[in-house]
């Protein structure tokens, strides 16, 4: 369902920023559930620097999602929230029960998954640009900022 807004952006553009925005939220979210799983369960000798670290981003990514999900409203559209839509739309995968796997490759995996966001954002940016979005332009470059730091932190452990 969309609504009619009368805010200087064309609905055609708003549902092409929309579509992109559901994209960025499902993983977003998938990445939310992802890392906090991965916060619960590493272990190793990198246990408490990492566990710092995922609860970090975790929460940047629950925060995230409501700035998303409150853009897309703002657009005048509604936010569809339920795992099995977010599954559906994600490029990340997520990790089903508990993870039986080293440290190591929950950060390989989280920096992997960190990228995809930021190309997505990325990828979204130049449309969004072109409609004279600026609130979601910003949005998406605060998106893009905070990826690109998450996955460079991330790496710094595998060197």
């Amino acid at each position: 369902m969309q609504e009619e807004l009368h805010v200087g952006l064309a609905e055609e553009k708003r549902k092409e920023t929309v579509a992109g925005l559901i994209e960025l939220l499902s993983n977003n979210y998938v990445l939310y559930l992802k890392t906090h799983n991965f916060h619960w369960n590493v272990t190793g000798p990198m246990f408490q620097p990492l566990h710092s670290l995922f609860e970090a981003q975790y929460i940047d990514l629950w925060y995230a999602a409501d700035k998303i999900a409150e853009r897309i409203r703002a657009l005048g559209f509604l936010v569809p929230a339920s795992y099995e839509d977010f599954a559906k739309s994600s490029k990340i995968k997520e990790v089903v029960g508990v993870p039986h796997i080293k440290a190591e490759a929950m950060i390989k995996q989280l920096v992997e998954d960190q990228e995809i966001i930021t190309r997505l954002a990325r990828e979204l940016l130049p449309k969004v640009e072109k409609s004279m979005d600026q609130v979601t332009v910003d949005l998406l470059s605060e998106r893009m900022e905070v990826h690109e730091k998450n996955a460079w932190m991330l790496r710094s452990f595998l060197e």
